[in-house]
């Protein structure tokens, strides 16, 4: 090797270090909360500063968890319980916000996303630990709460002050709660000075910033199938939350009964097997994924722009796609023959 080339290699090997020693670290952490893996990503954080930040995450992950909880004792659990009475009493001060947020979602989804079903949605046995394994329940035990019309509107807010005239009202946040609290998260995260950071929830995230220097890129799950259906690049602060048949079921006599119960029948909802939406907010993202699931194949339309989401793309029973326009641009099929996609119109 002559001088010159030993001189070559050197260079080349302290801008290699270099580079190593100015690549901005990332903070990693995984939690376990409310049924599912937290997965927290805070580009250009060392664990020195990331590890008392998630930390904290957890601690309010768990708080909520425990609040917010519809089956489960705690502070949701004493409100389902007094609901019934008709009287007013006070509800804690962490689920008014939840209460506010989730009527005026509802009200701007038609009522399709619905928390006070939560009879229903428990008679359906999915307000358990357990997996459900059926039977479904009869017509005649559906309609004892759906002539009742349980709805958002009827509760009754005064202050920290709570009443309903409807005894059907049994609230289950399950729809919207996991959104919220992704919120509350990046909120935290902000107020501590965080600019690049992704929350994950399960497949459900909202990120900020940046990956460096590249958007944050994730996956949306295949909803019948192992592995990933697309995946889509994401940057500034932008929320992906979807709801499929697949995650809570159980089939009973070659049927399959999903989780998500459709307020106007009583029943599990029809025609799609995934909806994933993206919006600026999360609550508002997983509450729409709901909304619009419900809503249907032929429905979704109207309800994704009364709800103001920024894009939509729906896998229906048969496996075809319908997606808004600004989507389809950013959307990547990871499979070798990608499924059959129609546009819809703009949102």
């Amino acid at each position: 090797m002559n001088v010159i080339t030993a001189r070559l290699l050197t260079a080349l090997l302290l801008v290699s270090l270099v580079a190593c020693e100015r690549r901005p670290p990332e903070y990693h952490e995984q939690l376990l909360v409310f049924g599912t893996v937290v997965d927290v990503k805070l580009y250009g954080v060392d664990a020195k500063r990331g590890a008392p930040l998630v930390a904290q995450l957890a601690e309010d992950f768990e708080y909520m968890h425990e609040t917010w909880h519809a089956w489960h004792p705690g502070s949701l659990g004493r409100v389902n319980q007094l609901l019934p009475s008709g009287a007013t009493f006070a509800v804690g001060p962490s689920l008014l916000p939840l209460i506010k947020r989730s009527q005026e979602l509802s009200a701007r989804s038609g009522g399709l996303f619905n928390p006070a079903i939560g009879k229903l949605i428990a008679l359906w046995g999915f307000a358990s630990d357990e997996p459900p394994s059926g039977p479904p329940p009869t017509e005649a035990q559906i309609r004892a709460i759906l002539d009742s019309k349980p709805a958002m509107t009827d509760l009754h807010l005064d202050g920290i002050n709570i009443r309903s005239d409807n005894p059907a009202v049994k609230l289950d946040f399950g729809a919207f709660a996991k959104g919220y609290a992704v919120d509350r998260a990046i909120e935290r995260l902000r107020e501590a000075g965080i600019v690049d950071a992704v929350v994950n929830a399960g497949g459900d995230l909202r990120a900020i910033g940046r990956h460096g220097q590249r958007p944050w890129r994730i996956g949306i799950r295949h909803p019948r199938g192992e592995g990933i259906l697309a995946s889509v690049e994401v940057e500034g602060d932008e929320s992906v939350f979807t709801s499929g048949d697949y995650e809570r079921y159980f089939d009973w006599q070659g049927k399959r009964y999903d989780h998500i119960i459709d307020p106007r029948s009583g029943r599990p909802a029809k025609g799609l097997s995934s909806v994933t939406v993206f919006a600026d907010q999360a609550d508002l993202a997983d509450a729409a994924a709901t909304a619009l699931f419900v809503a249907g194949p032929k429905d979704w339309l109207p309800v994704a722009r009364a709800m103001g989401v920024s894009g939509v793309m729906l896998v229906d029973d048969a496996g075809n796609v319908q997606m808004t326009p600004g989507i389809r641009e950013r959307i990547h099929f990871e499979m070798d023959e990608p499924p059959p996609v129609v546009i819809s119109e703009a949102l």
